[in-house]
């Protein structure tokens, strides 16, 4: 039975599948992330930040964090000693974020940790499976972000 010419039975939405497997995604990773002194924002900073510098504004919207979150955990990280501002030598208004040796010393092993667990779906699941997953993955967050474009616009009519 499906509910609304739903595909998904029993009335499971779709929104609730993946907010279901996301948050064990996010207990996983946050457990092991915990075991080794940081949270999975932590974590995802320590992926995203180039070796070249990145500037925190990019950090935000790469890895969906609030402004706000982020820069208390860039704060966090600094503190630790995971991270570092520099001005940016071309361009005096833009700070950029560097790793330390300490940061790029927890970035390999959470790399390893998230490549571990990718090998471990990509054993279990057929790759055409995974190819079309992703996709169908990106079409909801481009409809995603055509509903937030017209809430948006929608506030400031």
């Amino acid at each position: 039975m499906t509910h609304n010419n739903s595909p998904l039975p029993n009335q499971v939405y779709l929104d609730f599948a993946i907010r279901f497997s996301w948050h064990r995604l996010s207990r996983m990773y946050n457990f092991v992330a915990a075991e080794h002194g940081i949270t999975i924002n932590i974590g995802a900073i320590l992926l995203n930040v180039d070796k070249e510098g990145t500037p925190s504004t990019q950090l935000g919207p790469k890895m969906g964090m609030e402004p706000t979150s982020l820069s208390r955990t860039l704060k966090t990280m600094e503190e630790d000693g995971l991270l570092e501002r520099r001005i940016d030598d071309l361009d005096k208004r833009k700070v950029l974020i560097f790793l330390t040796q300490a940061g790029v010393q927890k970035r390999k092993l959470i790399k390893s940790v998230v490549n571990n667990f990718n090998s471990k779906i990509q054993r279990i699941i057929d790759p055409e499976k995974l190819e079309i997953c992703l996709e169908v993955l990106e079409t909801i967050n481009k409809q995603i972000e055509t509903e937030l474009d017209e809430t948006n616009r929608a506030n400031y009519e």
